[in-house]
């Protein structure tokens, strides 16, 4: 029987950043009947106004949490460097385009560190471009689909998977066998619990 556990994240969103370490944890002692799939969750739509400056003191202040609960460090000086906007719809549809060429991961960890790490701002397709490049995809290949109608259509199909598996909050687990659903509880900093959630469904049948 093969199981699927749906990853619903967002590339820009910064809980998921900090719980990729835990994720990758997760995944590599995950029993091999266990498939874990990607799913954009699409935090906010394509924008080109510039980020108010009360919303912008708000996600700072999340990172500023984060790295307090979590441990996660964060480079602040992307609030002094960029031109934050509430747009992350570019670069979901960029991690569906790495997907189709098998480096959704590459991508994700690309646009995570030039974002919290390197003060760069993926909402910039310019940004997603040059990623894009630095992970082995077509340069210009990449900037045509980028903005083509196939991947904003796409992006609405996994929009709609996402509020299939009820998943309003990111990042959310979610175990599926045929057509039950399973929530998984997120621990941040402990992947032997949802380890043991979820062997504990798939071992007692409760699907």
């Amino acid at each position: 029987m093969i199981y699927t556990l749906y990853h619903v994240h967002d590339p820009m969103c910064s809980w998921c950043y900090a719980f990729k370490p835990t994720l990758d944890e997760l995944r590599k002692n995950l029993n091999s009947n266990i498939k874990i799939q990607h799913v954009v969750g699409g935090l906010a739509k394509h924008s080109d106004e510039i980020m108010p400056k009360d919303m912008q003191e708000k996600i700072e202040n999340i990172w500023y949490d984060i790295e307090k609960t979590v441990g996660t460090k964060f480079n602040h000086e992307f609030w002094k460097n960029c031109l934050p906007r509430r747009s992350t719809y570019l670069a979901c549809q960029a991690t569906m385009l790495a997907r189709y060429e098998n480096k959704e991961d590459e991508m994700i960890v690309a646009i995570q560190q030039a974002y919290y790490q390197n003060a760069q701002n993926p909402s910039d397709a310019s940004t997603l471009i040059n990623l894009a490049k630095q992970i082995g995809m077509n340069e210009k290949k990449f900037e045509e689909n980028l903005k083509s109608q196939r991947i904003e259509d796409d992006l609405q199909n996994e929009l709609n998977l996402r509020r299939s598996l009820n998943v309003r909050a990111f990042p959310s687990l979610v175990l599926k066998y045929k057509k039950e659903l399973y929530p998984i509880n997120i621990k941040y900093n402990d992947y032997k619990s949802m380890l043991d959630q979820i062997n504990d469904m798939v071992e007692n049948s409760y699907f």
